[in-house]
């Protein structure tokens, strides 16, 4: 395709959208908005129509593309462009590693880290992964099922991954015949990830069918943090929030350094925000007594250093057997445990709350404002502002 020069513009700078409507990418147009209202005064080109979100090359006259490639009409139309494009997304589909073109990915190995770690916390002797089919499209779903797997092994516990041969919704029969005869076959309780929340929302679908409580029988856990489905789920969806806002934020930061001349090489990996934790993975499923005794307190009091002598002591044992079975039920020590659920604890003050930041590191007994923002850029990837004005924005 020959290339298409760069038109003079006056005006704000015209910037085409495209990307596929999935909740994800619908997070993702969120945070390309957030950049444009704040340094980019930009006018977004965005049809979800799959019919029109790609607009006609030979009359259009944009000034950059942010786009995923899992479409190959899309790869082919803007390949052999002039004007700055930054690709978003998993990394797949039919983006060109050696072109010059920038790309954002989400981080899917740490994804299936989180999700792993989030279920072995609550004491699953058995976990189970659930993506798609693999494609040309959806190779993301096999890196996170191989984090988690890897997370699970690590930590000694059995791990099954199901991927079956039906994704499409449209063949919502044949999908959840799939599904059910893999979940008859699972021994219960296990802890499940599900690849994204639209995969976590059809093994919900097949659980309820057969009769599998949730999350007694069975936890599940998504990624995406869409609220359109978490929230409405039953239970509540438990979920990786993946920091989709971020992924296109940053994607309009290099498309902006583009624009006005920089060069920008190669790809930036968007960490994930962490786990937000609903009613479909609440559960403990851990049989030593001990050890669950010793969990509840640490989440009693996630703001408090844990004095692991006094924990021991508690539960009538020595410190080192009590280190020792509760690695063995949990998957990660006690103070790794304590760790994530202060994360998880601050996050929430952060994210839900309108306390001032001070105030929050405050009451989640950080000794000043520094030492929270050091801790929470250290185990989420983003200050505390900078964590709550993305949340805040969906």
């Amino acid at each position: 395709m020959k290339s298409k020069e760069v038109a003079h513009h006056a005006g704000p700078p015209l910037i085409a959208v495209i990307l596929r409507g999935r909740p994800h990418d619908r997070l993702i147009i969120g945070g390309i908005a957030q950049y444009a209202r704040e340094h980019g005064d930009w006018t977004l080109y965005i049809e979800e129509d799959p019919e029109q979100k790609l607009p006609d090359m030979n009359r259009w006259h944009g000034q950059g593309i942010i786009a995923n490639f899992d479409d190959r009409r899309v790869a082919e139309a803007i390949r052999g462009l002039a004007i700055p494009v930054v690709g978003v997304g998993g990394g797949y589909g039919w983006h060109d590693p050696r072109s010059k073109i920038p790309y954002v990915y989400t981080d899917n190995h740490a994804i299936g880290r989180l999700g792993a770690e989030h279920l072995l916390a609550c004491g699953f002797e058995r976990v189970a992964f659930c993506g798609y089919p693999r494609s040309a499209t959806e190779g993301w779903s096999a890196e996170r099922a191989k984090a988690f797997q890897q997370a699970a092994e690590e930590a000694g516990r059995s791990c099954e991954v199901f991927t079956g041969r039906v994704a499409a919704a449209r063949r919502w029969e044949d999908l959840q015949r799939e599904l059910q005869a893999w979940l008859r076959r699972l021994p219960t309780p296990v802890g499940l990830m599900a690849c994204n929340d639209v995969r976590a929302r059809h093994v919900l679908e097949a659980c309820r069918a057969l009769g599998l409580r949730i999350p007694h029988d069975v936890a599940v856990i998504g990624v995406d943090n869409d609220e359109m489905i978490c929230e409405l789920t039953d239970p509540p969806l438990s979920s990786v929030d993946q920091s989709a806002r971020r992924i296109g934020y940053q994607a309009a930061v290099l498309l902006e350094r583009m624009m006005t001349g920089h060069a920008v090489d190669g790809g930036v990996i968007v960490p994930p925000i962490g786990v937000v934790v609903r009613a479909s993975t609440d559960t403990l499923a851990i049989a030593d007594s001990e050890v669950v005794q010793t969990l509840q307190s640490l989440r009693r009091e996630p703001w408090q250093r844990p004095r692991v002598d006094g924990l021991a002591e508690a539960v009538g044992m020595s410190r080192s057997s009590l280190e020792r079975r509760f690695r063995r039920a949990v998957g990660r020590s006690i103070h790794e445990e304590h760790v994530r659920l202060r994360i998880a604890e601050t996050r929430k003050l952060i994210v839900e709350t309108d306390l001032p930041l001070k105030a929050v590191a405050m009451r989640a007994g950080f000794p000043s404002l520094q030492y929270m923002t050091t801790f929470v850029r250290r185990h989420a990837g983003l200050t505390p502002a900078r964590l709550r004005a993305v949340s805040r924005r969906r």
